[in-house]
Protein backbone atom coordinates (compact mmCIF):
# COMPACT_ATOMS: atom_id res chain seq x y z
CA UNK A 1 0.00 0.00 0.00
CA UNK A 2 1.63 3.23 -1.01
CA UNK A 3 1.82 5.58 1.80
CA UNK A 4 -2.11 7.41 2.19
CA UNK A 5 -3.06 10.72 4.50
CA UNK A 6 -5.22 10.34 7.44
CA UNK A 7 -7.59 12.72 5.06
CA UNK A 8 -7.11 10.35 2.00
CA UNK A 9 -8.14 7.62 4.46
CA UNK A 10 -11.14 9.40 5.16
CA UNK A 11 -12.75 9.83 1.81
CA UNK A 12 -11.54 6.60 0.91
CA UNK A 13 -13.37 5.28 3.82
CA UNK A 14 -16.92 7.88 3.43
CA UNK A 15 -16.99 7.09 -0.35
CA UNK A 16 -16.58 3.18 0.37
CA UNK A 17 -19.58 3.48 3.27
CA UNK A 18 -21.75 5.35 0.78
CA UNK A 19 -21.42 2.73 -1.90
CA UNK A 20 -21.96 -0.23 0.85
CA UNK A 21 -25.00 1.55 1.76
CA UNK A 22 -26.16 2.39 -1.81
CA UNK A 23 -25.94 -1.47 -2.19
CA UNK A 24 -27.96 -2.41 0.60
CA UNK A 25 -31.00 -0.31 0.07
CA UNK A 26 -30.60 -1.29 -3.91
CA UNK A 27 -30.96 -4.95 -2.28
CA UNK A 28 -33.85 -3.85 -0.36
CA UNK A 29 -35.83 -2.61 -3.06
CA UNK A 30 -35.01 -5.93 -5.21
CA UNK A 31 -35.49 -8.37 -2.48
CA UNK A 32 -39.35 -6.68 -1.98
CA UNK A 33 -39.45 -6.60 -5.80
CA UNK A 34 -38.53 -10.14 -5.96
CA UNK A 35 -40.61 -11.40 -2.79
CA UNK A 36 -44.41 -9.59 -3.12
CA UNK A 37 -44.15 -8.25 -7.01
CA UNK A 38 -42.45 -10.75 -8.94
CA UNK A 39 -44.57 -13.74 -8.02
CA UNK A 40 -47.99 -11.76 -8.20
CA UNK A 41 -47.22 -11.38 -12.02
CA UNK A 42 -45.76 -14.45 -12.74
CA UNK A 43 -48.31 -16.43 -11.69
CA UNK A 44 -50.36 -17.00 -14.28
CA UNK A 45 -49.66 -15.08 -17.28
CA UNK A 46 -50.99 -13.75 -19.62
CA UNK A 47 -53.94 -12.85 -16.69
CA UNK A 48 -51.44 -12.28 -14.25
CA UNK A 49 -49.14 -10.02 -16.19
CA UNK A 50 -51.96 -7.24 -16.05
CA UNK A 51 -50.27 -5.89 -12.99
CA UNK A 52 -48.14 -4.31 -15.94
CA UNK A 53 -50.49 -3.40 -18.07
CA UNK A 54 -52.42 -0.36 -18.59
CA UNK A 55 -52.57 3.04 -17.60
CA UNK A 56 -51.96 2.80 -13.59
CA UNK A 57 -49.41 -0.69 -13.93
CA UNK A 58 -46.28 -0.92 -12.76
CA UNK A 59 -43.43 0.12 -14.74
CA UNK A 60 -40.46 0.58 -11.63
CA UNK A 61 -37.81 1.14 -15.03
CA UNK A 62 -37.09 4.67 -14.45
CA UNK A 63 -37.21 3.49 -10.26
CA UNK A 64 -34.01 0.98 -11.20
CA UNK A 65 -32.00 3.29 -13.72
CA UNK A 66 -32.10 6.13 -11.11
CA UNK A 67 -30.82 3.85 -8.17
CA UNK A 68 -28.28 1.84 -10.43
CA UNK A 69 -27.26 5.03 -11.29
CA UNK A 70 -26.95 6.30 -8.09
CA UNK A 71 -25.38 3.08 -6.78
CA UNK A 72 -23.06 2.93 -9.65
CA UNK A 73 -21.54 6.63 -9.78
CA UNK A 74 -20.95 5.80 -5.80
CA UNK A 75 -19.64 2.45 -6.52
CA UNK A 76 -17.13 4.54 -9.01
CA UNK A 77 -16.30 6.88 -6.64
CA UNK A 78 -15.28 4.48 -4.28
CA UNK A 79 -12.89 2.92 -6.35
CA UNK A 80 -11.29 6.18 -7.07
CA UNK A 81 -10.79 7.13 -3.67
CA UNK A 82 -9.74 3.65 -2.51
CA UNK A 83 -6.66 3.53 -5.35
CA UNK A 84 -4.27 3.81 -3.49
CA UNK A 85 -5.05 1.58 -0.84
CA UNK A 86 -4.26 -1.76 -2.70
CA UNK A 87 -6.11 -4.57 -0.50
CA UNK A 88 -9.02 -2.54 -0.73
CA UNK A 89 -8.39 -1.39 -4.15
CA UNK A 90 -8.37 -5.06 -5.79
CA UNK A 91 -11.59 -6.42 -3.98
CA UNK A 92 -13.44 -3.38 -4.73
CA UNK A 93 -12.41 -4.23 -8.09
CA UNK A 94 -13.23 -7.75 -8.08
CA UNK A 95 -16.87 -7.33 -6.70
CA UNK A 96 -17.09 -4.28 -9.43
CA UNK A 97 -16.82 -6.79 -12.28
CA UNK A 98 -18.98 -9.50 -11.14
CA UNK A 99 -21.33 -6.52 -10.43
CA UNK A 100 -21.12 -5.33 -14.30
CA UNK A 101 -21.46 -8.75 -15.36
CA UNK A 102 -24.70 -8.98 -13.64
CA UNK A 103 -25.75 -5.91 -14.86
CA UNK A 104 -24.66 -6.46 -18.18
CA UNK A 105 -27.02 -10.08 -17.43
CA UNK A 106 -29.94 -7.44 -16.61
CA UNK A 107 -29.23 -5.04 -19.23
CA UNK A 108 -29.10 -8.48 -22.18
CA UNK A 109 -31.84 -10.96 -20.59
CA UNK A 110 -34.15 -9.39 -17.49
CA UNK A 111 -34.44 -5.57 -18.94
CA UNK A 112 -35.97 -6.95 -22.47
CA UNK A 113 -38.04 -10.00 -21.35
CA UNK A 114 -40.00 -7.61 -18.60
CA UNK A 115 -40.73 -4.75 -21.73
CA UNK A 116 -41.97 -8.03 -23.82
CA UNK A 117 -44.44 -8.69 -20.65
CA UNK A 118 -45.12 -5.13 -20.53
CA UNK A 119 -46.43 -4.84 -24.51
CA UNK A 120 -48.29 -8.21 -23.67
CA UNK A 121 -50.35 -6.76 -20.69
CA UNK A 122 -50.89 -3.88 -23.26
CA UNK A 123 -52.25 -6.08 -25.79
CA UNK A 124 -49.38 -7.80 -28.18
CA UNK A 125 -49.65 -10.98 -28.68
CA UNK A 126 -47.44 -13.69 -27.01
CA UNK A 127 -45.48 -15.44 -29.38
CA UNK A 128 -44.07 -18.59 -26.71
CA UNK A 129 -45.37 -19.89 -23.70
CA UNK A 130 -45.88 -16.81 -21.30
CA UNK A 131 -45.89 -19.26 -17.99
CA UNK A 132 -42.56 -21.15 -18.77
CA UNK A 133 -41.31 -17.89 -19.78
CA UNK A 134 -42.34 -15.71 -16.91
CA UNK A 135 -40.85 -18.92 -14.59
CA UNK A 136 -38.04 -18.84 -15.89
CA UNK A 137 -37.85 -14.93 -15.68
CA UNK A 138 -38.80 -15.34 -11.96
CA UNK A 139 -36.21 -18.23 -11.17
CA UNK A 140 -33.32 -16.64 -12.97
CA UNK A 141 -33.78 -13.25 -11.05
CA UNK A 142 -33.67 -15.00 -8.08
CA UNK A 143 -30.15 -16.22 -9.13
CA UNK A 144 -29.46 -12.35 -10.00
CA UNK A 145 -30.75 -10.93 -6.57
CA UNK A 146 -29.16 -13.33 -4.35
CA UNK A 147 -25.66 -12.44 -6.54
CA UNK A 148 -26.28 -8.71 -5.74
CA UNK A 149 -26.64 -9.76 -1.97
CA UNK A 150 -23.38 -12.14 -2.19
CA UNK A 151 -21.29 -8.55 -4.04
CA UNK A 152 -22.87 -6.21 -0.92
CA UNK A 153 -22.26 -8.24 2.38
CA UNK A 154 -18.66 -8.42 0.43
CA UNK A 155 -18.28 -4.83 0.81
CA UNK A 156 -18.75 -4.95 4.86
CA UNK A 157 -14.94 -6.39 5.10
CA UNK A 158 -13.79 -3.58 2.76
CA UNK A 159 -15.22 -1.60 5.26
CA UNK A 160 -14.26 -3.24 8.19
CA UNK A 161 -10.53 -3.28 6.45
CA UNK A 162 -10.57 0.69 5.97
CA UNK A 163 -11.51 1.20 9.50
CA UNK A 164 -8.57 -1.00 10.56
CA UNK A 165 -6.03 0.60 8.60
CA UNK A 166 -7.57 4.07 10.12
CA UNK A 167 -7.17 3.24 13.33
CA UNK A 168 -3.40 2.18 12.77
Amino acid sequence: MEHVSANYLVRAEIWLFITTLAYFLMNGAQIFETAVIVPKWTAAPPESLQLLGGKYGLDLKIFWIIMHSIHEITFVLALIFCWKIAPIKNWLLLLFFVHLAVRAWTLLYFAPNIIAFQDIANGATPKIDLLSRAHLWRTLNYVRVGIFVLISFGLIPLCMSIINLKAR
